[in-house]
This record gives structure tokens, C-alpha cells and sequence, in this order.
């Protein structure tokens, strides 16, 4: 199977000078191309690439036009069947590749895989954006296997198992072009997180399964475009929750369970907002309102998905923050 390894970049000019060259070499005898989408940078990006990895094929984006919109335009230029989405602040390991394409080759009733994500910085740990492949509890707070909330576990082969998840990081995520096209890629609304759990979701509603492939390991540095603290980042996440839940939640528990916990979802976020303002973070507590009102704007302008074929994998019907790591 043909594989494409997409690396989306706007302005992480560092990022490829460390990473790429590993990317490039590792992919060396398999049948794969490493492919650079840029979304209009203007550190330099492009100039670098032409200059010192001119075998690496460049998309050239006019704009930024976020995650979503970049691997949309992108990828409907890539002809490969299986996509990979990789972040460029991902150092991958010699051999990453061969498991995911291996398992996507004899389970094709997989629809994305990913590997286990381990902290750049603290190597022998999980990394916060996907661990050992991501859950999402009932009410749309998604969690992962070796992470909850901002406590990240020790790797001590706990996870090495193969197994399916909710959702795989959009740091490194592989996924079948036909079933990428078949459900129109990202959600465009979302510009930039949540998005690939929502990509997931709909994977599962469609009849695929999301797995977690542990032989397979990349370091990741996280926050390459915006760090955990930016508001712009809090009003994404608090945003793309909603949306995400709006997209697929109805078929998945019925409209009228659905209605209640997106009610009950919005209560959670307006105590968060409150608890922002008491402990003096207004620019958090402005982003979570932010959030809500783009929501309203934005809600219900795509079709929501047909009920699921069969049970979801992943789908805590608890509450994350009572779950163990």
C-alpha cells in the first residue's frame, strides 16, 4: 500500500531543519513519500525545504488555513492509499512506519491507527497529545491511555498491547485515503484541535475500528504552534468540543440524550469560565465565552452522521477525571 507521510507546517522552520532528515531516512526502501504542506510560512520554510530537501515534494498553501483546512487542500492533491498526518514537531524512530502500514494491510476493517507518543523532552514517558492512543468520556473530555488531564505515566510497558481506542493524535495519525475522502476529511470549522477525535468519531459511526499500534513509537515535543497557555488555544479546545459533540453525539446515544449532556457539557464550561475568573485568568474566562458564541455561529452547518453501526471502542460512559491512569 502506498503510503504518503504529510507533514503540515506554518512557521516551525526549526522543527523541520531537526526532524525531517529522520522522517526522510526512515521511510528509505518502503513504499512511501514524505510530502511537506505549508501553510503559507514565513519563516523561511519553503526556502529551506527547495534548498535542502529537494526530494521531499512541496504543497505550497496561499494562507493559513489552520490543521483542518490544510490537510484538506492538501491531501486532495496526494494520491497514496494511506495517509499519514504528522506534526512537525515529531521525531520519529527507525522502523515507525512498517507496523502501522503492516496492521492496516491485514485488518481492513481499520480504519486509522497511530503509535504510542512519547514526551521529546522526558522520553521515558507518555507525551500529554496522545499517549498510548486516546478515550472521550461521556461528556466530550477526551483522556488517554497513560494521561488524564495534565498527569502523564511512566512508560513501563503497560500499554504494549495492540488495542482499540476512541481516537489517535493528529501528531501522528494514519489513516485509508478512500475512507478520508468517503467522510470529507477534517471538519473545516475547526481550524486547528479536536478535529482528529472528531475525525475518529465518524470512523467508528461508519463501522471502523481506531487502534493503537505500541510497536510502533515517535517523540513528540508538543505545543510547536501554540503552547498549552494560549487563550486562543483554551477557546479552540472549549469550541471544538461542542462542535465535535454536536457532529456525532445524536448518533450515538439518540438526540434526546444527546440534547442533555451538551446542555449539561455547556454548564461544565461556564463553572470552568467561573473558576478562571476567581483565581484573576480573565483572558481564560474570555475564551471560554469566546468559545460559546462561535459555537452558536457555527453549529449545524454540516450533516450530522448517520447512528453508528455498531458499539464504539473507547467511549468512557464515566466521568474522565475519576478514571486511573
Amino acid at each position: 500500500m502506498h503510503t504518503a507521510v504529510v507533514i503540515l507546517n506554518w512557521n516551525t522552520k526549526g522543527f523541520l531543519e531537526r526532524f525531517l532528515p529522520g522522517v526522510c531516512a526512515s521511510v528509505e526502501g518502503m513504499d512511501a513519500e514524505v510530502i511537506v504542506a505549508d501553510n503559507a510560512s514565513t519563516d523561511g520554510s519553503a526556502e529551506l525545504l527547495r534548498r535542502d530537501f529537494p526530494a521531499v515534494r512541496l504543497i505550497q498553501l496561499d494562507r493559513n488555513y489552520g490543521f483542518t483546512g490544510g490537510y484538506n487542500r492538501a491531501l486532495a492533491e496526494v494520491d497514496a492509499d494511506l495517509f499519514v498526518l504528522l506534526n512537525t514537531d515529531v521525531e520519529v524512530t527507525p522502523g515507525w512506519l512498517k507496523p502501522l502500514v503492516e496492521y492496516m494491510e491485514a485488518h481492513p476493517d481499520c480504519g486509522a491507527c497511530g503509535p504510542k507518543l512519547h514526551s521529546w523532552q522526558q522520553r521515558d514517558h507518555f507525551e500529554y497529545a496522545g499517549a498510548a492512543g486516546g478515550l472521550l468520556d461521556r461528556y466530550g473530555y477526551p483522556f488517554c491511555r497513560g494521561r488524564i488531564l495534565s498527569r502523564v505515566a511512566e512508560d513501563k510497558g503497560q500499554y504494549d498491547t495492540v488495542e482499540n481506542v476512541f481516537w489517535i493524535t493528529g501528531a501522528c495519525l494514519m489513516v485509508r485515503s478512500s475512507l478520508w475522502r468517503e467522510l470529507g476529511g477534517l471538519d473545516d470549522r475547526f481550524f486547528a484541535h479536536m478535529e482528529e477525535i472528531d475525525l475518529c468519531w465518524r470512523l467508528q459511526l461508519a463501522g471502523y475500528r481506531i487502534t493503537a499500534i505500541p510497536d510502533s513509537l515517535v517523540y513528540h515535543v508538543g505545543g510547536g504552534t501554540l503552547p498549552q497557555t494560549s487563550p486562543l488555544k483554551l477557546k479552540l479546545n472549549f469550541r471544538n468540543s461542542l462542535l465535535m459533540l454536536e457532529n456525532n453525539l445524536p448518533a450515538t446515544v439518540g438526540k434526546t440524550t444527546a440534547r442533555l449532556r451538551i446542555f449539561i457539557r455547556k454548564v461544565l464550561d461556564g463553572c470552568a469560565a467561573a473558576a478562571y475568573l476567581l483565581t484573576l485568568r480573565g483572558s481564560c474566562a474570555k475564551a471560554v465565552l469566546e468559545a460559546h458564541r462561535e459555537y452558536r455561529k457555527l453549529k449545524k452547518k454540516r450533516p450530522a452522521p448517520q447512528p453508528g453501526k455498531k458499539a464504539l471502542h473507547g467511549f468512557y460512559q464515566g466521568l474522565m477525571i475519576l478514571h486511573k491512569i
